[in-house]
């Protein structure tokens, strides 16, 4: 017997189908109307959740019974399913399934459940000033199935499994109700019930094989015990969430469609459940090939701290397209206070021109689960506080958090910054000495060779615990992965990662930075663990002159050290000594081993490997092992703050090069340059535009061979000259063109360029005609306000560089009012594996569909559609002539 007398109750019968779901609630309403009203606020609410779950799971008649002694309210809903138990979801308070029995829990005084004559119940009570519930929550039982399989599931993600579970049942919900109102989608009732059994299934078993795992795994292995016929069920699952999806993307369903990410674990979970059950060896979830704005391989949970310690810009928005968090560098970047931008808008980031872009975008994401720039490097611009717009590369990946939300993760990566000062020296130009009496600080000269440990101090062929081979193989794993790429941070988080995987338990890396102050630029734990709260990364305390804990020793230029376990309290004679010691005492650090970072007789930091207390200390072997090491992580620092250094100057020297626009009332004007996302050195792509002295409106655009400050000279030579030649002699394109030839064979015989030099000639109120010469560049292209395109191919000659004596053509083409002439460099087109003709109407097609966009649009939206990850400068210059009213 539950705990309703059923001879006090009052009891009704409802069909499975979701009407019956709003007549209960009216059923519980007017049989509560004794109780108190809060009460009887809740037990509608609940018994609405009960209701909803056995139409949707148990499919059989329901009954509920209701009965209000006292001023309490006991409720009781029965199905004809006494073996389908209930599955409670775990789901956090946002998601939009799986909440009815956490509200139950939540907000009765008692609850459960009980196997009756021919069916089940889960029944409530409600009282007015009623104690919490037990904390023990539902009793839920595991499915077993008479022939039951296991199934293998490798390297599964906990946060993406949890979020793409809890889109699953939202779709499911979603379709099961519209196909139950008569929606038309193609799924018959037998493929619904089958495909929501085999989820309730899936869902049971793998939630509790990972409740089953540490709680702090990431990439976790599972072994799920699944019915023998999952393997043509699984199927049928597929096909119903394939239409649920077209359903939703087609907005006939009250949810979104799946996020790529999702969609591609579901092709994984179930093409893993099907292989395995017909005899095939599993595949684990991180050797599946993906798209950049899917995941990377290895699963990295988000976390609002992780954001406020990246040196790069970054800010971090949720699916409402808030802010949800940001650190100083983007706030600098773009003159905002962190906490300021916090709770705004993305858009408050986002020019006005580019506002409406972004709203589509994103709404199309949503809707479609379609990425366009997710995962990729796209310039375009940031809006500053103060109203200027800020060049940046803009990189977006999606990331979850802990309980399954989604986050969208952008990095803003400057594309022409002043060149940061790398460090010289330890800056505060002090190193310790260690006399027997004790410690000593005394300045110093910046640490030379005299300062690298003897080579007598290591024994030759020591190899430490691992086998010579080993060891190679260890120093070329580092030095390829600081050469693989030129992304410092990456590239010591990549090493933190080899060395925690064969030699470590932690490792830290702290660099000096510009005014010599340190930084922690990584922290990694073995098996991908998160470290601690209280070891972040982000700036150190100062090494100040007391400093003389190892890590000041090091930063000075001793070591490697061999440490043992954190000293006591009062050694800690600094901030950075204190600190230190913390980081060590949090790790648990039993055994470190500590070496500065060395390349051409400077110190650009230190590298940090503990061992936790109850493993095998460091060993004199180590230490000389990880001295070869260090030699090639800061040679490979060293590679990276130049290459970056090396970028940062020639993207100034670049943008220094390029002009300002002259303004015309009725033409307009824009233009746009990126540099290559791959490369460090200047290019020579360049344009131009300026006013001859007769009124004509002279545009130029070119690019000369090579990428190196070779390039740039001769570019900056050529634009120089050429505006000489046009302003002095008022001459045609052809005249000009063949003038710079000459020119540029005199003052740089080798340089080979190719360029386009026209005129726009009309008043205000039109015609206009652009008058062109091109030497080998490609054509000019023509996009009517109605979307009509054409390439103005006529007048194509040599390359400069070539034959300076040589006749060039010349063409002239006619303008139509509120027309587009584009101008651009073969950056913005080209791409490994496509032929010429295919870029070009790729670009004409893009054109065509923002003919009526303003100019400003215009542009950006070919450098975001056209010119992510490109591997060569861009330069585009657009003009469109307007009619005054």
């Amino acid at each position: 017997m539950g705990p309703l007398d059923p001879s006090e109750a009052t009891t009704r019968r409802f069909p499975p189908r979701p009407e019956s779901v709003s007549s209960a609630r009216w059923f519980v309403r007017a049989a509560a109307l004794g109780a108190a009203p809060e009460l009887a606020d809740a037990a509608e609410l609940l018994t609405s959740e009960l209701v909803t779950n056995a139409v949707l799971h148990a499919r059989t008649e329901v009954t509920v019974s209701v009965s209000a002694p006292d001023g309490a309210v006991y409720v009781r809903v029965t199905d004809r399913q006494p073996a389908r138990a209930l599955v409670p979801q775990d789901c956090p308070a946002y998601a939009g399934t799986g909440q009815g029995l956490a509200l139950v829990g939540r907000l009765a005084s008692g609850f459960g459940t009980d196997v009756v004559e021919g069916g089940k119940e889960v029944w409530f009570r409600l009282r007015s000033g009623a104690g919490p519930t037990p904390p023990s929550g539902w009793e839920t039982v595991p499915p077993r199935f008479p022939s039951a399989r296991h199934v293998t599931l490798l390297d599964v993600p906990g946060p993406l499994y949890k979020a793409a579970q809890q889109h699953r049942h939202a779709l499911l919900r979603e379709v099961i109700l519209a196909s139950l109102a008569g929606e038309p989608l193609g799924l018959r009732p037998e493929e619904l019930t089958t495909a929501h059994d085999v989820n309730n299934v899936i869902s049971a078993q793998v939630s509790t094989a990972l409740r089953e795992q540490p709680a702090d795994a990431e990439g976790r292995s599972l072994s799920v015990a699944l019915p023998s016929d999952a393997g043509s069920t699984v199927p049928v699952l597929r096909r119903v969430l394939d239409l649920a999806e077209e359903a939703a993307a087609d907005e006939r369903l009250l949810t979104l469609p799946s996020l790529p990410r999702n969609r591609l674990f579901h092709e994984w979970l179930f093409d893993e459940i099907i292989r395995q059950l017909a005899g095939r060896n599993p595949t684990a979830w991180t050797v599946v090939p993906r798209e950049p704005s899917v995941h990377s391989a290895e699963m990295v949970p988000w976390e609002t701290g992780d954001v406020r310690a990246s040196r790069v810009p970054t800010v971090a928005a949720d699916e409402t397209n808030t802010i949800i968090a940001a650190n100083a560098s983007a706030a600098d970047l773009l003159g905002w206070q962190v906490d300021d931008l916090v709770g705004r808008r993305l858009t408050t980031l986002i020019p006005e021109h580019l506002r409406q872009r972004h709203r589509a975008a994103f709404a199309s994401l949503l809707l479609t689960g379609r990425p366009r720039i997710l995962g990729r490097s796209v310039p375009l611009p940031a809006l500053h506080r103060d109203g200027r717009l800020v060049p940046v590369r803009l990189m977006i990946q999606l990331q979850e958090t802990t309980d399954g939300r989604t986050v969208f993760v952008a990095q803003l990566v400057p594309r022409a910054t002043t060149a940061a000062e790398p460090p010289r020296g330890t800056g505060a130009a002090w190193h310790a000495t260690l006399p027997e009496s004790g410690l000593a600080a005394r300045p110093a000269t910046p640490p030379g060779p005299e300062a690298e440990p003897p080579p007598e101090a290591r024994p030759e062929g020591v190899t430490g615990d691992m086998p010579a081979v080993e060891r190679l193989s260890l120093l070329a794993d580092i030095g390829g992965a600081l050469s693989n790429t030129m992304a410092l941070d990456e590239g010591v988080r990549q090493v933190g990662r080899i060395l925690t995987r064969r030699l470590a338990d932690w490792c830290m890396v702290d660099l000096f930075t510009e005014e010599t102050r340190v930084e922690r630029v990584s922290v990694v734990g073995g098996d991908s663990r998160p470290p601690p709260d209280s070891v972040r990364e982000g700036p150190l305390p100062p090494l100040s002159e007391v400093a003389r804990g190892p890590l000041a020793r090091v930063l000075r230029g001793a070591g490697p050290l061999l440490l043992g376990p954190p000293p006591p309290p009062e050694e800690a004679v600094s901030p950075l000594d204190a600190h230190y010691r913390e980081v060590l005492r949090a790790l648990d650090a039993g055994s470190v081993i500590a070496a500065p970072l060395r390349a051409r007789r400077e110190i650009l930091g230190a590298l940090t490997v503990a061992r936790v207390a109850g493993r095998r200390p460091f060993a004199e072997e180590d230490v000389a092992l990880v001295g070869d090491l260090v030699s090639s992580i800061a040679l490979g620092v060293d590679n990276a703050r130049l290459y970056q250094e090396t970028r940062n100057i020639a993207e100034g020297l670049q943008h220094s090069l390029l002009p300002e626009l002259p303004e015309i009332p009725h033409l307009r004007m824009a233009a746009r340059y990126a540099s290559s996302s791959t490369t460090a050195q200047v290019g020579g792509d360049w344009y131009d535009s300026f006013v001859v002295p007769g009124g004509d409106v002279a545009v130029v655009i070119g690019d000369v061979t090579g990428h190196n400050f070779d390039a740039a000279i001769a570019m900056s030579q050529l634009r120089g000259t050429l505006r000489g030649i046009a302003v002095d002699r008022q001459a045609p394109p052809d005249v000009v063109l063949r003038r710079l030839d000459m020119a540029n064979r005199s003052l740089y015989r080798e340089a080979t360029a190719t360029c386009i030099y026209g005129l726009v000639k009309g008043r205000e109120k039109g015609p206009w005609v652009l008058e062109h010469s091109s030497a080998g560049h490609l054509p000019p292209l023509l996009t009517t306000a109605e979307g009509d395109t054409r390439y103005l191919d006529q007048g194509a000659g040599l390359l400069l560089g070539m034959d300076p004596d040589a006749s060039r053509p010349r063409a002239s083409a006619p303008i139509p009012a509120h027309a587009t002439v584009l101008l651009y460099t073969d950056g913005l087109i080209e791409r490994r594996g496509e032929s010429l003709e295919e870029a070009l109407t790729r670009l004409r097609r893009h054109t065509a569909a923002m003919a009526r966009e303003p100019l400003d649009v215009f542009c950006d939206e070919l450098l975001i559609r056209l010119g992510a990850d490109s591997v060569d400068d861009i330069a585009v210059l657009a003009l469109r002539p307007t009619l005054l009213t």
